[in-house]
């Protein structure tokens, strides 16, 4: 009988035991929503890549919609970084014209979203080179190839697919007309899809290195303002698409290897040996290099581009520890790098030279249609501190297309969890037309179809009858509310 009541006293220190490590374990992995700890980013599974994916000639697309992975009350970290990864190889898989599916299947536009005519008998055509916010121009380091004195200057392309474009001129058209108020819920449908490319001159990269780069013909505007035909180099994409349940878009970017050093956090600076794409050789410290001056229209210090967090996941000044933010690290950061690993272990094309840098996304999990659209027009959706929704990449951009505003801070001591720049922090619900007052709706996340609202609104004469210029009004439009960000976040 002793020996009985000894057994049962061990096994319910078994099972109290077992259930406070569970308890520590999800307390200490997940990140607090409404009262309860997730365990979202955290799982005994690696985050691979699928053997469906390969060859990249027959890359199918990623499922979003009934019956996808997203399709679940309860998500995990690894399935936005699979979809990331799969839509890339999807949108990149070579076609028998020799080009790139997105090349051939998606709509060029401007930022206004224009159509953009075909130049020169070229579907790619090139003539923006200004980066978000405060209008930086990325140019390359010279020293990469001897003889050379001045860089060259990286190029934008925007490319949105049918289903992103019909709901915005529907949208455009209803809100402009008055059938849908300024402030709505309205959503991009499920499959809509915009990326932004950039592409820099093949002759801006080391001959040595210049077949490890896509490249391909683009109309590309010279400063007389006539297009000339470039061999252009893909650089980096941003793929932003909308899959079920995540109105908010998934924010993925990809950029080529090794175009610049990651800022080494432990020890304070940015370094490299060898003369890199957007980085010359030597040492760097501090936030001039990644920092735009509005008035020399240069950065503070020239070819010296560094990429400030791997993968977009922050860490804390002088140690090699990732901050608390969340999103439960390194968790993600791992994820990241697995599936990064286990793609470019089976590619075979010129794509296994490029990487995925992260994504970010909003953890709307249980929620309906509705409560998902009023998340985005009531939440900060950029914040990244403990309890908040951002989930994936906190800091996340692309040194191609978000150089210059990878921080908002003038000092490195400064950045903190509450300070950390992100995709929302310049996509958000509140539209930046003023004029027609504080509007907020989730379709203004897309900066495209924002300016497509301006330039689409009734066209009003000014008291000289001289009309808007209605590009120039979403340039300045734009900036105001750049400006805005950087106040909130400074």
């Amino acid at each position: 009988m002793k020996k009985k009541y000894v057994v049962i006293t061990l096994l319910l220190l078994v099972v109290i035991a077992v259930g406070l490590w569970l308890f520590l374990f999800n307390r200490n992995t997940g990140t607090e929503k409404e009262g309860v700890f997730s365990t979202y980013a955290s799982t005994s599974a690696a985050c691979n890549c699928e053997e469906n994916w390969f060859p990249h000639e027959q890359t199918p697309p990623p499922a979003e919609g009934d019956g996808s992975p997203f399709d679940s009350k309860s998500t995990t970290n690894c399935i936005f970084h699979q979809w990331s990864w799969q839509k890339f190889l999807w949108l990149t898989k070579p076609l028998p014209s020799g080009n790139p599916l997105f090349l051939d299947s998606l709509t060029v536009v401007s930022p206004e979203m224009e159509r953009v005519n075909p130049q020169l008998g070229l579907k790619l055509v090139l003539s923006s080179y200004n980066q978000a916010g405060p209008e930086g121009v990325l140019v390359s380091n010279p020293k990469v190839n001897s003889g050379k004195s001045v860089g060259d200057t990286v190029f934008y392309s925007i490319h949105i697919n049918n289903t992103f474009m019909d709901k915005a001129v529907l949208a455009a058209s209803y809100i402009n007309s008055g059938k849908t108020p300024y402030s709505n819920l309205e959503t991009f449908p499920v499959g809509s899809l915009e990326l932004k490319v950039s592409w820099i001159n093949i002759d801006a990269i080391a001959k040595e290195k210049r077949a490890d780069y896509f490249t391909t013909k683009a109309a590309v505007k010279n400063k007389n303002g006539k297009y000339v035909i470039k061999t252009m180099a893909l650089l980096g994409i941003h793929v932003v698409g909308v899959v079920k349940n995540h109105p908010e878009f998934i924010w993925a970017t990809f950029e080529h290897k090794d175009m610049a050093p990651v800022y080494d956090w432990k020890n304070n600076n940015a370094t490299s040996t060898t003369e890199k794409l957007l980085y010359e050789k030597g040492k760097t410290s501090g936030l001039q290099a990644i920092t735009w001056d509005t008035v020399t229209k240069k950065p503070f210090l020239q070819n010296k581009a560094f990429v400030l967090y791997e993968y977009g996941v922050p860490k804390v000044l002088g140690t090699d520890k990732f901050m608390e933010t969340s999103q439960s690290e390194p968790a993600n950061f791992d994820n990241i790098d697995t599936i990064n690993k286990c793609v470019t272990g089976k590619l075979k094309d010129v794509f296994r030279n490029y990487f995925y840098n992260g994504s970010i996304w909003l953890d709307t999990d249980g929620l309906s249609p509705e409560e998902q659209a009023k998340t985005i027009v009531t939440n900060k959706i950029s914040s990244v501190l403990p309890g908040a929704l951002a989930r994936g990449s906190s800091n996340l951009a692309n040194i191609t297309m978000e150089t210059y505003t990878q921080t908002f801070k003038d000092s490195i001591h400064e950045i903190n969890a509450g300070n950390l720049v992100n995709c929302f922090t310049c996509h958000q619900s509140k539209n930046f037309d003023k004029k027609r007052g504080d509007g907020r709706s989730p379709l203004y996340l897309s900066h495209v179809f924002e300016s497509y609202l301006v330039i689409t609104k009734p066209k009003l004469l000014s008291k000289t009858n001289v009309k808007t210029n209605r590009i120039e009004e979403t340039k300045t439009l734009k900036l105001k509310q750049f400006d805005e960000f950087v106040r909130d976040n400074k």
